[in-house]
């Protein structure tokens, strides 16, 4: 019996849906869910996480956000700018910055300013937030440029020549006419990347954290240490997820948003 293209499909999807129905029923079945529980979510454990994850470890995960989004912020809207610049060597020195902060893993580039210099040039850093924000910051700054850049090139070129047309210098219509009306298109593109840095201050306890400097990835690690349980850990996880959910629907709203009214 010949079969349809249709129905050859079908049964090949009828096919995948019962063998990951017989994949989950065996995993329920075979797991020792009170075991597992019990390394996961141990609510003593929970309860002892309170509240130095949320007055010490959140708060410190905070900081270095918030310092390493305004460092990259600031350092990818100069990038940005000089990305399209008509000088060459300025537009050279930005595409080069970028490609290599991009192409660079972030742990490297961590180690590197946080040990590497140091090491070559007996200077020290001054505290240890600086230490793990200016890495942040210079990455980030990497990564944001080319969201300005998109933004900057999404504004039609008659609003510069327009601005232009008053007597504006270009710096000046940049500035006042062309950076504000890119920043509207990309606020949800940055509170990603807002997003992504939260994640990736986890990097950070690489460089060596003192109490008062642990961030929540570190803090869960001390605690699995301490406690011989993966609660911590778990915890944690939970934690970033607090922050992050709330951000990320935020910014598909604003896209949404953005997307209506250029309609």
């Amino acid at each position: 019996m010949n079969m349809s293209r249709r129905q050859r499909l079908q049964l090949v999807r009828g096919g995948i849906y019962a063998l990951t129905i017989a994949a989950l029923a065996l995993l329920i079945i075979s797991v020792d869910w009170g075991a597992l529980g019990g390394a996961l979510f141990k609510w003593d454990v929970v309860k002892k996480q309170f509240p130095d994850i949320l007055t010490n470890a959140l708060r410190n995960t905070i900081i270095f956000t918030i310092f390493g989004f305004i460092g990259g912020l600031s350092l990818g809207l100069l990038l940005a700018v000089m990305r399209l610049s008509k000088s060459r060597p300025y537009r050279w020195f930005a595409a080069t910055y970028i490609e290599i902060l991009r192409g660079v893993p972030l742990l490297v580039t961590l180690l590197i300013l946080g040990f590497g210099i140091p090491i070559a040039t007996g200077w020290s850093w001054p505290n240890p937030y600086v230490q793990g924000a200016v890495p942040l910051a210079l990455v980030a700054g990497a990564y944001i440029a080319e969201t300005v850049r998109a933004g900057i090139e999404a504004v039609p070129r008659g609003q510069m020549e327009a601005a232009r047309s008053l007597g504006m210098s270009y710096t000046r219509a940049m500035v006042t006419v062309i950076i504000p009306q890119a920043f509207r298109i990309i606020v949800p593109p940055l509170t990603n990347e807002f997003v992504l840095l939260i994640k990736d201050t986890s990097l950070i306890s690489v460089l060596g954290v003192t109490e008062r400097t642990l961030d929540l990835a570190r803090f869960g690690r001390n605690g699995v240490n301490d406690s011989a349980n993966a609660t911590p850990l778990v915890v944690a996880g939970l934690v970033y997820l607090a922050l992050t959910i709330p951000l990320t629907q935020l910014a598909a709203w604003m896209e949404r948003r953005s997307k209506v009214g250029r309609r």
